[in-house]
């Protein structure tokens, strides 16, 4: 059979694999997804009414009133009033367990609600940090979950007035615990223990950071880590671990011993951190529970036991970052406090030493420019020039490539039903006339790092989110909001909303979808161009292949970050402005020069 019709069915079988599996799609996995949202939902309503209450045979049953849950038991709070954060802490048990971000919104809308990060227990996922002491056999016993501590001095905890909390516990042990917090996002408490019996005391120093169950959008960004993490060695030598939530359910108890260091649990942009002294032992322990059907997370810490003797005291000072992970802050407390690898708390994946980069040269435009969107186009513009005496010899041997179509197509006319006779006749031809056919693959070899690190810097730095360009994109670090079925906004209606297909009309995070938006379509014209301008495969069904390629890579990318399409659509004008100086150049035919001609030709 002629190579031709061999090309045809290959090409009419991936149509119809592609359309079953869209059928696929949407009559059997969308309806399921939708009926497992549902059910999700209604479980979260049926624990949503009322005080906090649980027992061994039923699931818990959360308040949704913060108010209620604040000042559940008549329990009494400091509160908290930064720059950066607001909220309260709890007396009882001195529980950081109210905060909010006060320099982030939910959504872009006037009226959103700042970021929270802190939850007090009674609502569902809860969510604080905590410092206390362990010792066995302690008479009076140690400051707990439950502790009524005192406030002693100060009224509101601000960057300028600390507040002092103090604690007897009536058999010769004196707890004070002084909290200060910075104009950003630390704490400082430190815990001083006086022993005035008669007896020596032995006790070690902890803290914990707790959350129960897991964030309800967790899932939505594959690309990034969500979950424990920590920094652990000794003696200069550190690592940083990542313990996903998943893998976390797998093993409930997961120990480490460090000396300094830190631990806690992160979200996207959020990170609640534990930081002992640098110069102390700790066990840090990753553990999940099962309390009555709800998952609680903690990420807890034990430093060194220490003796108190009678009439003596010591003093034990620890640390929690509580807030955005913004890398100038989190590289200003690592050099500060002599943290290691503290800047590793954003998830610059295992393209780390480009990720990071490509995020500092945007950072540099944008301190220029004034724009992430521009500083956007100012980076691709720096990598197009980084690349371009590769890609300027690349374009040249395609150029020359596309002069010898006419000598290629009679080598297939000379040898039709000779296969190997073509290749070997082809490549004496690529000798004769110095050309390397794989030379135009480097240049977009070499791109594809440089795109996943764009990609991984769009979705983990918070410096992106919600940053504007121009016009209708307002947040570069999420797709573009325009769609095609709402004629881009002309028409006021809801493509999410229609029956079985609505989340694939809508576009999302990522991902395949039939809402293309005006970058999208952009970005396809130009893929399209580019390939255009290259030299056609020589194989039927190659060159068939790649000409469906633009329109399947313009529906893949439609549901990625708004400024990843900027990136990608602006080298791609980029390439072929200098695809053509280099065609016209060598006189070789292009799709741009056909185009003009034809256009005179319209007009004459």
């Amino acid at each position: 059979m002629p190579p031709q019709d061999n090309s045809r069915n290959t090409i009419i079988f991936v149509v119809i694999a592609g359309l079953m599996l869209l059928a696929y799609t949407f009559f059997v996995m969308e309806p399921q997804a939708e009926r497992r949202k549902a059910a999700q939902q209604a479980a979260a309503e049926s624990t949503e009414e009322g005080p906090a209450t649980s027992s061994s045979s039923s699931p818990p049953v959360f308040t949704t009133d913060r108010r209620t849950a604040l000042g559940a038991g008549g329990t009494l709070r400091v509160p908290i009033e930064t720059p950066t954060l607001r909220g309260s802490l709890s007396l009882t048990g001195a529980r950081i367990d109210d905060l909010f971000l006060t320099r982030y919104r939910e959504t872009l809308d006037d009226d959103s609600p700042p970021v929270e990060l802190f939850r007090p227990a009674g609502m569902r996922h809860a969510y604080y940090a905590q410092f206390g002491w362990s010792g066995p056999n302690v008479t009076g016993g140690v400051p707990g979950a439950d502790t009524p501590w005192r406030l002693t001095e100060g009224s509101t905890l601000t960057p300028t007035t600390p507040v002092t909390l103090t604690w007897d516990n009536g058999a010769g042990l004196r707890f004070t615990r002084r909290i200060s917090i910075d104009d950003q996002y630390l704490f400082t408490v430190a815990d001083t223990v006086a022993n005035f019996g008669a007896q020596p005391v032995t006790i070690a120093p902890g803290a914990k950071v707790e959350r129960q169950g897991v964030p309800d959008d967790l899932g939505r960004n594959q690309i990034l880590h969500e979950g424990g993490i920590g920094t652990f060695g000794a003696d200069g030598s550190y690592s940083t671990e990542q313990l996903k939530y998943s893998a976390w359910a797998k093993k409930p108890v997961q120990e480490h011993e460090s000396t300094g260091g830190w631990m806690g649990i992160t979200d996207k942009y959020w990170l609640a951190a534990l930081i002992p002294p640098q110069d102390e032992k700790i066990e840090a322990v990753f553990r999940v529970t099962d309390a009555t059907h709800g998952d609680v997370h903690s990420a807890t810490m034990i430093g060194e036991a220490r003796t108190i003797a009678p009439g003596r005291q010591i003093t034990e000072t620890q640390r929690l970052f509580a807030g955005a992970k913004r890398n100038e802050i989190l590289a200003g407390y690592e050099r500060s406090l002599d943290l290691p690898r503290f800047i590793y708390a954003i998830d610059w994946g295992f393209l780390f030493f480009l990720t990071r980069p490509i995020f500092l040269v945007i950072e540099f435009f944008y301190g220029i420019l004034g724009n992430f969107g521009l500083a956007i186009l100012a980076l691709t513009l720096t990598v197009r020039l980084i690349m371009f005496p590769l890609a300027n010899k690349s374009y040249e041997s395609m150029s020359k490539m596309r002069t010898l179509q006419p000598k290629m197509e009679e080598i297939k006319k000379k040898f039709p039903d000779d296969a190997p006779k073509q290749q070997q006749e082809l490549m004496a031809l690529y000798q004769k006339e110095k050309i390397n056919p794989l030379a135009g693959c480097l240049p977009l070899l070499l791109q594809i790092p440089v795109f996943y690190a764009v990609y991984k810097m769009l979705s983990v730095t918070i410096e992106m989110r919600h940053q504007p360009f121009f016009g209708w994109l307002q947040d570069l670090s999420a797709p573009d909001p325009t769609n095609i079925w709402t004629l881009f906004g002309l028409i006021p209606w809801d493509p999410a909303s229609a029956p079985l297909i609505g989340g694939f009309l809508a576009g999302g995070a990522g991902g395949f979808t039939l809402g293309l938006s005006v970058l999208a379509i952009i970005y396809g014209l130009t893929m399209w161009l580019q390939m255009a301008m290259s030299p056609p495969a020589p194989d039927p069904m190659q060159r068939r292949i790649f000409q469906f390629m633009p329109v399947i890579f313009t529906f893949i990318m439609a549901g990625f970050p708004a400024g990843l399409l900027i990136y990608w659509g602006w080298s791609n004008v980029l390439t072929i402005f200098q695809q053509y100086i280099i065609m016209h150049r060598f006189k070789a035919e292009n799709p741009i020069d056909t185009f003009i001609a034809r256009l005179k030709k319209v007009k004459a």
